[in-house]
């Protein structure tokens, strides 16, 4: 995989090429700010770019240039680092896109294993999100839920933050104390009422059921 990098930090850059590299990616270059990036990928394509949210040109430059990315190649994949956990990042994210994208701590992406991974399901047009961050916009307090989400049942909207935690079925199960067997029901029903179906992989329709259900949370702020 064709692989580009903007990291302001040194350090964690010069480390997370070493990983990079150690996956055996083609790492087209690594750049400090988000105008050098922009600059290199104008005559050196890649699958994924990797942005530090935080980062030159501006405090949130990251966020920028990975618009401006989007909107001039729209196929590239997009994987955000950061050190913080911030739901304010994720929804504007969110907003720049909703395929081909996301958003880690750097603190989880230290291993070949976590990165490859990551930048794997990005590539392949999913949605990679921090299981901390969903966990926290699911917390909060809202008001009545929105759109498609309002036709889930309260057994399947429990199902469904609990998916939003990055919870596997058999936590789920654990957590509501029914079988494996009743939360795949539940799941294939929510999949159903919210509209996504079987042509894409069971990985992607739930982050995409997660992100339907933090878009509710979010129209309700």
């Amino acid at each position: 995989m064709r692989v580009a990098l903007a990291e302001d930090g040194a350090l964690f850059r010069e480390g997370l090429l070493m990983l990079l590299q150690a996956a055996g990616h083609d790492i087209v270059g690594a750049t400090a700010d988000g105008d050098a990036l922009l600059d290199l990928l104008a005559t050196e394509p890649c699958d994924v770019a990797i942005l530090d949210i935080r980062m030159p040109p501006e405090p949130d430059g990251g966020l920028i240039t990975a618009e401006r990315l989007r909107a001039k190649y729209p196929d590239m994949g997009l994987l955000f680092l950061s050190h913080y956990a911030e739901s304010h990042y994720l929804m504007r994210i969110l907003d720049i896109g909703t395929e081909a994208v996301g958003y880690r701590l750097k603190e989880k992406v230290g291993s070949v294993d976590v990165l490859s991974d990551t930048l794997d399901r990005i590539r392949d047009g999913e949605i990679v999100i921090e299981p901390v961050l969903a966990k926290r916009l699911v917390e909060r307090p809202r008001g009545e839920k929105k759109g498609l989400v309002a036709s889930l049942s309260e057994r399947e909207t429990d199902v469904l933050k609990l998916m939003a935690e990055g919870r596997s079925n058999n936590g789920i199960a654990g957590q509501l104390f029914v079988t494996p067997k009743a939360v795949e029901k539940h799941i294939a029903n929510i999949f159903g009422k919210l509209g996504l179906h079987a042509d894409t992989s069971e990985n992607h329709r739930r982050v995409l059921a997660v992100l339907e259900y933090l878009r509710a949370q979010r129209d309700d702020d």
